[in-house]
């Protein structure tokens, strides 16, 4: 199943997460909205209204933590909840611009691939990069403010091309 908008804010109140974060997610689905509107007017098949739910719940898992698990956790919550594969692909494969199956295992994850691969997929996980609290923000600022956390120089260059794979499509 595809909740609406509405029902996919309903989803992300039942599951308890605070208003900080289902403001966070209304501002990357906005973003992502207008990232996936300007796709498709240059031609390329992305499925609109899947953006837009999977942006709003791809952050669900952080009612249950704030780490690296909130993907996964987001996961477990749309199996429960009975929510369309795609939708649920879109949260597991939405941090940063992926996570390998061997950095998965490493980070305590279960076994997998996490990274985006539809082009939704894509999409949300760029939105959600740009979009920092309730702030979007530049490839440039995001890269610092990824430096200073002291992120994987590996990290920032897969974020890095996913951005210039998104700004491509856009152009």
């Amino acid at each position: 199943m595809i909740p609406d908008k509405k029902s996919a804010f309903d989803l992300l109140n039942k599951a308890g997460c605070s208003k900080k974060i289902i403001r966070h997610c209304r501002i990357v689905a906005d973003h992502a909205q207008s990232i996936a509107n300007k796709i498709k007017e240059k031609g390329y098949s992305v499925d609109i209204e899947l953006v837009v739910i999977g942006a709003i719940l791809h952050d669900i898992g952080r009612s249950r933590t704030h780490d690296i698990r909130h993907g996964i956790e987001g996961v477990y919550l749309c199996e429960k909840y009975g929510l369309d594969e795609r939708i649920i692909r879109i949260i597991k494969t939405h941090i940063g611009a992926g996570i390998s199956s061997d950095d998965a295992i490493a980070l305590g994850l279960p076994a997998g691939n996490y990274i985006p691969e539809s082009l939704e997929e894509k999409i949300v996980a760029h939105a959600d990069n740009m979009v920092e609290d309730d702030i979007i923000v530049s490839i440039s600022t995001k890269i610092k403010i990824l430096q200073k956390k002291g992120r994987d120089e590996n990290i920032i260059r897969r974020i890095v091309a996913l951005n210039d794979e998104i700004t491509a499509m856009m152009n």
